[in-house]
């Protein structure tokens, strides 16, 4: 799995909305410590979370499985543009024959589990995929067969407010283990300065 962070919007800009309704434009210190203690101050502690709309940040992000992309749709305040099937899945194409064995080969496709027997089997459903694809059936009737397994990636992009709500549910002992990975990692991928605003919302597990 990588993250990576490809683009956010300056604190200047939410510290200039929330002096916006006292038009205290005078006191700012051009996204300082004064601004910073102001976004926390006004966002988090006096929970105008509403503020906290104006940070944006757009993700890369690669080699998750279907299973994951599943989960993070349900966070509906983002926008996610994804790997498209219907035009990529014919990198199977050119592939020989997967057998049981072939983990290392498999990986390129697959997002495998601690569970044997569960990644035997997506490397089978990996490779009835790929005889279904060399028959020349079409990937919009192909791709039926995709595992949960299969690897995709995606361009994310979600506010300061939407994802402190993502951090705080999936990075939780009872989030589902890659999406608790995801959000460490996308924690870990944010600005240093911004990350004071996420602190509370990582469950240490």
């Amino acid at each position: 799995m990588q993250v990576t962070l490809l683009h956010h919007t300056p604190l200047i800009i939410c510290a200039n909305a929330i002096r916006t309704c006292w038009q205290s434009f005078d006191k700012s210190d051009s996204g300082g410590e004064k601004d910073k203690e102001l976004i926390d101050r006004v966002g988090n502690k006096f929970k105008h979370a509403s503020t906290l709309e104006h940070l944006y940040y757009n993700f890369y992000i690669k080699g998750i499985s279907r299973a994951l992309l599943q989960e993070l749709a349900r966070h509906r305040m983002a926008s996610l543009s994804v790997k498209s099937t219907r035009y990529t899945l014919k990198e199977l194409k050119s592939e020989v024959e997967f057998t049981p064995k072939d983990i290392e080969r498999a990986k390129k496709y697959l997002v495998f589990t601690d569970v044997a027997i569960v990644d035997e089997m997506s490397i089978k459903a990996l490779e009835n995929l790929r005889k279904i694809l060399a028959q020349g059936i079409s990937n919009d009737k192909a791709k039926y067969c995709l595992p949960e397994s299969y690897k995709t990636e995606l361009t994310w992009s979600v506010n300061a407010r939407s994802l402190q709500n993502f951090l705080s549910l999936r990075s939780s002992k009872s989030a589902l283990w890659e999406i608790r990975r995801l959000a460490n990692n996308i924690y870990n991928a944010l600005p240093e300065d911004h990350k004071y605003l996420f602190e509370h919302c990582i469950n240490e597990v």
